[in-house]
């Protein structure tokens, strides 16, 4: 009798980080941002590891440093931004998507006046993370106008980075009291604006 042949064994799926790994990292990325902004570059690492319900040692499991910690509170807010265009393109209609990231901007905008001392304070200084988030972001916005153009919603001639241009201005004045409510009626001024003529 033919011997039967055994079955292959099917492939080990790749291993994903565990949830509540991935879950500790998150949260301790949400209390660190709180304390940069309370504190400052100089906020207690242990005190950020005891609010986030982790060890000490497993902070310094996700982030060895001080500045790896900085670095990811940014580059954690320039991801939530990515993310989100592709959230709000899926769900809702391009004007509304175009308009709901704009305002998600200004709160990126508010996030990065509030942890720039502590960026400042990375050696070297923080320029290079700054440019590592420029590509995401314009992607973001390029993407949610072009689909604003196609449908009609947004003047063909509208280039996307005119709309980040004024939103990046706020950013300089971004420090007086109310600042933040004068850069979401902005949103509204310029999406007003981008309107095809009729």
């Amino acid at each position: 009798m033919p011997r039967k042949r055994s079955k292959a064994a099917p492939p080990t799926p790749r291993r994903k980080p565990r949830t509540d790994a991935q879950r500790n990292r998150e949260r301790i990325l949400e209390v660190a941002k709180e304390a940069f902004t309370r504190f400052g570059a100089d906020a207690s690492l242990d005190d950020i590891a005891k609010q986030a319900g982790v060890g000490a040692g497993t902070l310094y499991r996700h982030f060895p440093t001080r500045d790896a910690l900085i670095q990811a509170v940014y580059r954690s807010e320039v991801e939530k931004l990515a993310m989100a265009e592709r959230k709000f393109a899926e769900t809702m209609s391009p004007i509304d998507a175009l308009r709901t990231w704009m305002l998600l901007f200004v709160d990126h905008i508010a996030a990065k006046q509030i942890i720039a001392p502590a960026l400042n304070s990375i050696v070297g200084g923080a320029t290079k993370l700054y440019e590592g988030s420029h590509g995401l972001i314009h992607g973001a916005i390029d993407a949610l106008v072009k689909r604003a153009i196609k449908s009609g919603d947004i003047r063909r001639d509208l280039e996307p980075f005119d709309l980040l241009r004024a939103l990046i201005g706020v950013a300089h004045v971004a420090s007086g009291p109310g600042w933040k409510q004068s850069a979401r009626r902005l949103v509204d001024i310029l999406i007003t604006g981008s309107r095809p003529v009729k």
